[in-house]
């Protein structure tokens, strides 16, 4: 019988982290789920130790190595791969409370017909200086909401995302040729236009920020992958409501900077924002490069 729920969780020269997931993951009440593994070619050795718990057989386990591409495209062959109704991304340097499958499987009946909802939302509990796993923030309502309208809010925690396989499958992350790094928001932002999602006021992943992790490298993330920026950044112009208001410039602006730097032709045609006042957008932008600097180097 196929399994509900795919744990998915990219991974790239995490040996020495993975381990805690993986005893979380034995540890579950309920083992109606897969474990699919993608490797992005690492160089230490995660597959000699992710072979030997596939021998174990106390979890099923799927594993797969490809060549070293960057978050986004080893997340993108995780869904292709993904044969399961829900897929769950959880990072190799996370690991989930003992009851995670039980408790996503009894969502299910309450999402499984409901075609305007694309998964589940529940919190993530980062780990402080404490040594303590929190939650940062609650959520600003309740029932369901749109991922972006929580953050609107005022809700600025970290979240788990349960998605219906179906949907995230038409929602791929951003690859762009040469750039090893896109904002998962641009996969997100589409979802958000069509879809909620249920809220579940519970902590499921547990999370430490590592230092060689993503959110630690933020500014030369901006600086090495200027072309995927500048295509979230125009989508986040396209999608925010209104026809010209501070929200909407601000994203046509920081679209405009890493377009110049990523050297996108025809920039003002390619802009989800055409106004008038294009121009003065355009000296606005060397202003801001100017002034945001330091978080947006090049």
């Amino acid at each position: 019988m196929m399994a509900l729920i795919t744990v998915f969780t990219p991974t790239y020269n995490r040996a020495y982290t993975l381990p805690q997931l993986y005893q979380s993951l034995c540890r579950q009440t309920c083992k109606d789920f897969v474990w699919s593994i993608v490797d992005d070619g690492s160089s230490d050795n995660t597959e000699d130790v992710v072979h030997q718990w596939t021998d174990e057989g106390r979890i099923e386990i799927c594993y797969t190595k490809q060549t070293n591409g960057g978050k986004m495209r080893a997340h993108n062959h995780g869904v292709r791969l993904c044969s399961t109704p829900l897929f769950v991304c959880v990072d190799s340097d996370d690991f989930v409370t003992d009851t995670f499958v039980e408790e996503i499987k009894s969502y299910w009946p309450q999402i499984q017909s409901d075609k305007k909802l694309a998964g589940i939302i529940a919190y993530k509990s980062i780990k402080n200086e404490q040594g303590e796993y929190r939650v940062t923030c609650t959520f600003p309502c309740q029932g369901r909401s749109s991922l972006g309208n929580l953050y609107k809010n005022g809700f600025f925690g970290d979240t788990t995302l349960v998605f219906k396989t179906e949907i995230i499958k038409q929602h791929p992350f951003l690859e762009v040729e040469g750039e090893k790094f896109s904002k998962e928001a641009y996969a997100y932002d589409q979802i958000d236009q069509e879809y909620e999602y249920l809220l579940a006021e519970k902590a499921w992943t547990l999370c430490t920020y590592m230092p060689d992790g993503y959110s630690q490298d933020e500014r030369n993330l901006f600086k090495n992958n200027p072309h995927g920026m500048a295509l979230v950044y125009n989508q986040k112009a396209k999608f925010t409501p209104g026809y010209i208001n501070s929200e909407k410039i601000g994203f046509a602006v920081l679209y405009m900077i890493f377009a110049r730097r990523a050297g996108i032709k025809n920039i003002y045609q390619q802009s989800e924002l055409k106004t008038s006042f294009y121009p003065l957008f355009w000296l606005l932008s060397y202003y801001y490069e100017w002034k945001w600097r330091e978080k947006y180097p090049r």
